[in-house]
């Protein structure tokens, strides 16, 4: 249990990463073509990783549905909504709303899953919420100033994460039946012609990719590092800690994202985003070791 908390940590800091690579790879290719770049990639290393256990491994019809529909919310929908939203947006703004699908997931957890967090685990919740609120919003709510809105682009931004909770949600329940590595190439398979349509028609509209050297080289990085053993990884830890756990550790990503900002973007590091990062780090240790306690 306590490898699968590191594994979960070090997963969210590379997560953190894909937002400003994505940026900067959607100037040169648009939104639904770049998902579909990522997703393809992605499904070609796990259908080759899985082999001939992707259809030797009967899943049952009512099972594989769900697994259509966690392909569909997860990849299709989630990667799409994020790439509009980043290119009317910031990748400031999309490391920082990510915190909507952890949030979600921690309400919803408990009417749609049954999971219960404990009291150590839940004052750990609230921490680490509390301080991605005070990253995202740049200082308290009603006191002092918040982000300048880019409502457009936020309000996409907000439908990906609510689209990544849905992945979460749905596929709880096919990952302690089935195996992981199996579930996440199927619905990435899923997602993937979904996708089709979507880019099909930005490429008919004229919107066509410039393969520069950085764009295919931060399309690859998006295939293999974030999307396929992302979300092996992803679904990995899902099936040993939970929904409620799991989304927890999300909120490390608005942090790991407000820095690489400041690293990358020469975006300013203000007082609020230390204190929201203190809270968060200490919500998610309190929560690891309530876990390990348990």
């Amino acid at each position: 249990m306590p490898s699968a908390y590191l594994v979960l940590f070090v997963a969210n800091l590379v997560f953190a990463t894909s937002y400003s690579v994505t940026r900067i790879v959607l100037a040169d290719v648009p939104p639904a073509t770049l998902g579909l770049a990522r997703s393809v990639i992605g499904a070609v290393i796990l259908v080759t990783w899985t082999g001939r256990s992707l259809v030797a491994r009967r899943i049952p019809r009512h099972d594989h549905w769900r697994i259509a529909l966690m392909g569909i919310a997860g990849f299709a929908l989630a990667f799409v909504f994020g790439n509009w939203g980043i290119t009317h947006s910031t990748a400031s703004n999309a490391a920082l709303l990510i915190t909507v699908e952890p949030t979600s997931l921690l309400l919803l957890s408990p009417l749609l899953l049954g999971e219960r967090l404990s009291r150590r685990e839940a004052i750990g919740a609230t921490m680490a919420v509390a301080g991605t609120v005070l990253v995202v919003v740049n200082g308290v709510p009603g006191f002092t100033r918040a982000l300048v809105p880019h409502w457009r682009g936020d309000l996409l931004l907000i439908l990906s994460g609510l689209a990544y909770a849905s992945y979460t949600l749905v596929g709880r329940g096919v990952l302690s039946r089935h195996v992981v590595a199996v579930v996440t190439a199927w619905s990435m398979l899923w997602g993937t012609a979904a996708m089709i349509p979507l880019a099909g028609l930005e490429w008919r509209v004229g919107q066509l990719p410039v393969w520069t050297p950085g764009a295919l080289a931060g399309t690859l990085y998006l295939g293999i590092v974030i999307t396929a053993l992302g979300y092996a990884v992803w679904n990995w830890c899902l099936d040993r800690l939970g929904a409620s756990r799991v989304a927890i550790f999300v909120n490390v990503q608005p942090l790991a994202g407000a820095l690489i900002g400041v690293w990358w973007l020469n975006e300013p590091l203000t007082p609020f985003t230390i204190i929201g990062g203190v809270l968060i780090l200490a919500g998610v240790h309190l929560t690891v070791k309530a876990g390990r306690t348990e």
